[in-house]
C-alpha cells in the first residue's frame, strides 16, 4: 500500500502595516513548506536548530488539534525567519491544520481553517494573510463576541513591492506586546483611523500617494522604540531613500519597506549600504496566494 503524503505551502506575512494594528496584514512571497508522510512512527525534522522536535512543534500541535499525529513524519522547510515579525507562527499553525485536513479528508474550507488557526494563534491578522493571501482586513466580532467574521481580502496594489530589512536581533512577541500602553490619547487614535482609511483605499486603488500618507502610526510603533531603535530610525528615513514609506512588520524588529517597482533596485541598494552589519535586506514581493496543497 502506498503511504499517504501531503505537502502544504504557506506564505509568511507582515501584520499591522503601520496604522492597522491587529487588523491589517499582507502575505509575502516567503514560504514555509510542511511535508507530512506516513512512515509508521512519529518523527519531526524542523529544518533548523533550536526548534522543538516533538509534539510541541507548532505544526504538530495544530495538526493534532484535528487528528492524532501517530505514525507520521513532519518535515519542515521554511524561508521565514523566526521571531522577526514575519508570521512564522501563523504559517506553522496554518500548515499543520491544512495538512491534517487534506491528509485525512476532513473537508474543512478556508474559513474553517482560518477560525481554527485564530483560536490557536490568538490574533487574526497574520493568520488571515497566511490562509487567503493578498492583503487582508480582519473585522472583529460585533459587540466583542460571537463568530469571527471572514476577513476582507484585497489584491496587492499594482506596481508596489515589499523590501524586508531583517535585523540580526530577535524580539519576542510577548515583549513587544508588553511595551504597549493600556490606553492611548484620543488624538493618536484619530490620526490612526485617518491613516488606516487612506491606506486601505490606497491599496484598493493602487494609489501611491494615499498609501504613502496611510503608512503613519501613533498607536504601537512609537511605544516599542526601546526594543528596536534602529528599525524605527529606518522607518523615519525610508522616503529619503526613495521608498514610498516603511512600517514595522508585526511585532518587529523587521522593517517592511514599501517601494514602487521601478525604484526597488536603487532603494534596495541604499538599504544595503544603510543597514550593513546589523540587518539583511531581501526584496520580497507581496503574494496574492495563500496556503495551498501543491502535491498530494
Amino acid at each position: 500500500m502506498t503511504a499517504r503524503r501531503r505537502l502544504v505551502r504557506v506564505p509568511g506575512s507582515s501584520a499591522n502595516l503601520g496604522p492597522g494594528f491587529d487588523v491589517l496584514a499582507a502575505a509575502l512571497s516567503l514560504h514555509l513548506e510542511l511535508e507530512v508522510t506516513e512512515i509508521g512512527e512519529f518523527e519531526v525534522d524542523p529544518g533548523v536548530d533550536g526548534v522543538p522536535t516533538d509534539r510541541t512543534h507548532l505544526c504538530v500541535r495544530a495538526f493534532e488539534d484535528l487528528h492524532p499525529a501517530d505514525g507520521l513524519r513532519f518535515q519542515v522547510t521554511s524561508e521565514i525567519p523566526l521571531a522577526r515579525g514575519l508570521g512564522s507562527s501563523a504559517a506553522a499553525i496554518v500548515a499543520g491544520l491544512m495538512a491534517a485536513d487534506h491528509l485525512y479528508e476532513l473537508g474543512l474550507g478556508h474559513d474553517e481553517v482560518y477560525a481554527k488557526a485564530v483560536e490557536i494563534e490568538g490574533h487574526p491578522d497574520n493568520v488571515a494573510a497566511a490562509v487567503y493571501g493578498g492583503f487582508v482586513l480582519c473585522p472583529r466580532p460585533e459587540g466583542g463576541g460571537g463568530a469571527l467574521p471572514r476577513p476582507v481580502r484585497l489584491e496587492p496594489p499594482e506596481g508596489v513591492e515589499g523590501i524586508l530589512v531583517i535585523p540580526i536581533d530577535e524580539v519576542p512577541t510577548s515583549a513587544a506586546r508588553a511595551a504597549l500602553p493600556a490606553a492611548v490619547a484620543l488624538e493618536d487614535a484619530v490620526e490612526n483611523v485617518a491613516a488606516a482609511a487612506q491606506l486601505v483605499l490606497g491599496i484598493e486603488r493602487s494609489d501611491l500617494a494615499l498609501i504613502r500618507r496611510g503608512l503613519t502610526d501613533r498607536l504601537h510603533q512609537p511605544h516599542r522604540a526601546a526594543l528596536y531603535e534602529r528599525s524605527l530610525e529606518l522607518v523615519a528615513e525610508a522616503q529619503s531613500l526613495g521608498a514610498i514609506g516603511a512600517t514595522i512588520s508585526g511585532a518587529g524588529p523587521t522593517v517592511l519597506v514599501w517601494s514602487f517597482w521601478q525604484d526597488s533596485g536603487k532603494v534596495s541598494a541604499a538599504l544595503e549600504e544603510r543597514c550593513s552589519g546589523w540587518a539583511e535586506v531581501r526584496r520580497v514581493p507581496f503574494s496574492p496566494l495563500g496556503a495551498d496543497v501543491p502535491e498530494l
